[in-house]
């Protein structure tokens, strides 16, 4: 399995798609890994050269007993293109990595063709963070079942859950394989974030969706950030709780793909 030590951690990092296409990075959600993109890659890869990895504290790359922040995933992120030899990129992210995708459009501007920021926000209201504090807790008590259980009805939408009771005992396996240690550090780097202030700086082509049905991060964070981006498009996917690129995965590769496609690299 592909790994480099970028940034004093090492990364697992994976190529999809065709060796000639636009560069496109996916950046996970919180607790998602390369894996949790499988609604989205069969799309993407049919045009676009796709690198997906897991962030330090993620899935197969290392994680190590320090802070985290998403500054440092930033630094790390721009580590592992240079690595690559990768100069530039179409930036994707969902919830934690749509956020990361604001940091690489405010701090590493040069690197970034286009920023699409699904079901993210830029800071945090008191109600975000009560439910965010939540999740802190739930995830120092130690067993993955138990924490996915105290936080799994702030992500889908009830539609969703009745239409896949298959999930939630696949997702508490999945989360029983968490490493509760690193997902405490990641949740506290999200709750040190707070870049509205700065969005007015960004000026890479940016796409914000927001998800109807989102409870976490409702639309009203999406507003916000595009309000503040100037010449930037906002999407509103109706039906949808705050997993929308698994819940509606066809209208997030749509939109995806129609903004990449007016900013071709």
């Amino acid at each position: 399995m592909p790994h480099l030590r970028v940034n004093h951690v090492d990364l697992y990092y994976e190529f999809h798609g065709p060796e000639t296409g636009e560069l496109l990075i996916l950046n996970n959600g919180v607790f998602m890994n390369t894996a949790s993109w499988a609604c989205q890659l069969p799309d993407l890869a049919k045009r676009y050269r796709v690198l997906t990895y897991d962030m330090r504290g993620q899935g197969q790359s290392e994680h190590p007993d320090s802070d985290y922040s998403l500054d440092l995933h930033a630094e790390d992120l721009v580590a592992l293109m240079d690595a690559l030899g990768l100069a530039k990129a179409h930036m994707v992210g969902t919830s934690y990595g749509g956020e990361l995708n604001l940091l690489m459009g405010l701090r590493h501007p040069e690197r970034c063709q286009t920023l699409v920021t699904i079901a993210s926000v830029s800071h945090s209201d008191p109600l975000l963070a009560a439910m965010i504090e939540r999740w802190h807790l739930a995830a120092t008590l130690g067993n993955g079942p138990t924490f996915f259980r105290l936080i799994y009805a702030d992500t889908y939408s009830e539609g969703f859950l009745n239409e896949r009771p298959d999930l939630i005992p696949m997702a508490e396996k999945r989360y029983a394989e968490l490493d509760l240690p690193a997902a405490v550090r990641l949740i506290e780097s999200f709750q040190r974030f707070d870049v509205t202030a700065e969005l007015g700086q960004i000026q890479i082509p940016t796409c914000i969706v927001s998800a109807e049905l989102d409870l976490l991060k409702p639309r009203k964070y999406g507003e916000i950030m595009h309000q503040a981006i100037a010449g930037s498009e906002f999407h509103l996917i109706p039906g949808a709780g705050h997993v929308v690129v698994l819940e509606r995965a066809a209208e997030v590769n749509t939109l995806i793909l129609g903004f990449l496609a007016k900013h071709p690299l």
